[in-house]
């Protein structure tokens, strides 16, 4: 899985069919990247797949049909009719007891549900409008805009938390927050992200000493980060060690492979990205909700050095699950100290599987979902 968004969907997924519910997923998917029939195997073991060819909407549709419909952009992108006239087929022909709605940018989709009185379940794995309100600070140029669209989310989440029947969140600090946007204090669940303790790492390790390997993707938060990494840490790791390689595993505009910096391509198989004897950094300065990536570390034995944003969250400890560091000679610093003692990285991940089982056992987490589903059912005038 290449998506921390999509290990989510799918950890639960599997641990709800596990523990004996019936699972129907409708999902988009754009069909100049993905094969229907590949994601539909891959998801049928724990689920039914039923997936809907929408090929990306342009930022200037997005913009028009936003503006068109009066709601966030971040929503209008990703309005699909076809998804929603897909769960009106659902519903019209078999019954359920509850709709999840995955993201806020997927509620939209589920409104046949309020016509079939079939309780709604919003899952926010991010605050949407914190995220456009930290890309006003971090990006100038994008200021107003970004400003715009947070106030515009805001008032959105708020009203969308509001009416479904209930919200989880990831983390406590979220959870927190959408009681803020909404008003609302009951009916808004903290829910961590289900994760295996323990998963096998990739077979053969990467060049370096360390390997210093740093995830991107084509969420802005995550390009953002990884620049800033390359651009303003990774000279200062290299003049802390100079054998050091740097692995970024996808695109990031201007960083190309140089000598001790290998650019990969996004992975089929996230296993290739946590080799023995690597070191995970994690440099957003962008974030909501919880780094999949760092609970997939520790769970393949990869310590993990972050900044404060991406480890807010975890209920994580600077020096026990993870090191912590704001600026490139931390970031420096860390990295030396985890290379420098393999004690202190074992530790690390010790620590943070500790903490996988503590927080995020994905039976207890299922157990947690299907008792939210339930209650909500009970409720329902059906």
């Amino acid at each position: 899985m290449r998506d921390g968004g999509r290990v989510v969907v799918v950890n639960t997924l599997r641990a709800l069919r596990a523990a004996g519910h019936e699972c129907v997923v409708v999902s988009p998917f754009d069909p100049a990247k993905e094969d229907r029939h590949g994601l539909a195997a891959a998801l049928r073991d724990f689920c039914e797949p039923r997936l809907v060819a929408a090929p990306p909407r342009s930022i200037g549709a997005s913009m028009l049909l936003a503006r068109a419909r009066g709601v966030p952009l971040a929503i209008g992108r990703h309005a699909v009719t076809a998804v929603s006239e897909e769960v009106e087929r659902l519903l019209s022909d078999r019954p359920f007891d509850v709709v999840h709605a995955e993201q806020l940018q997927a509620l939209a989709q589920s409104d046949p549900a309020r016509r079939h009185a079939v309780p709604v379940v919003l899952r926010a794995q991010n605050v949407e409008s914190d995220l456009w309100s930290a890309l006003a600070t971090s990006w100038p140029l994008l200021r107003p805009l970004a400003r715009r669209e947070a106030a515009r989310l805001a008032r959105y989440e708020g009203h969308a938390v509001g009416r479904v029947a209930a919200a989880v969140a990831l983390t406590g600090r979220d959870a927190e927050r959408l009681r803020s946007l909404s008003g609302r204090r009951d009916g808004i669940h903290h829910v961590a992200a289900p994760f295996p303790p323990r998963l096998a790492p990739a077979t053969a390790a990467l060049e370096g000493e360390p390997a210093v390997v740093v995830l991107a993707s084509d969420w802005l938060p995550n390009r953002d980060g990884a620049a800033w990494f390359w651009r303003t840490v990774w000279p200062e790791v290299r003049a802390h060690c100079p054998r050091a390689v740097l692995h970024l595993f996808g695109a990031v505009r201007g960083v190309r492979s140089a000598p001790r910096v290998v650019v990969h391509e996004a992975p089929a198989d996230s296993r290739e990205a946590f080799p023995p004897g690597a070191i995970l950094a994690v440099p957003l300065r962008i974030a909501s909700g919880v780094r999949v990536k760092i609970l997939e570390a520790w769970a393949r034995g990869v310590p993990v050095v972050a900044t404060p944003e991406a480890a807010a969250g975890l209920d994580a400890s600077d020096g026990e699950e993870l090191l912590i560091a704001s600026d490139p000679r931390g970031f420096a610093t860390a990295i030396r100290r985890l290379h420098a003692d393999a004690s202190l990285a074992r530790a690390s991940v010790d620590a943070g599987r500790i903490l996988l089982v503590a927080r995020h056992d994905p039976v207890r987490i299922a157990e947690r979902l299907a008792h939210i589903y339930a209650e909500v059912a009970h409720r329902s005038p059906r």
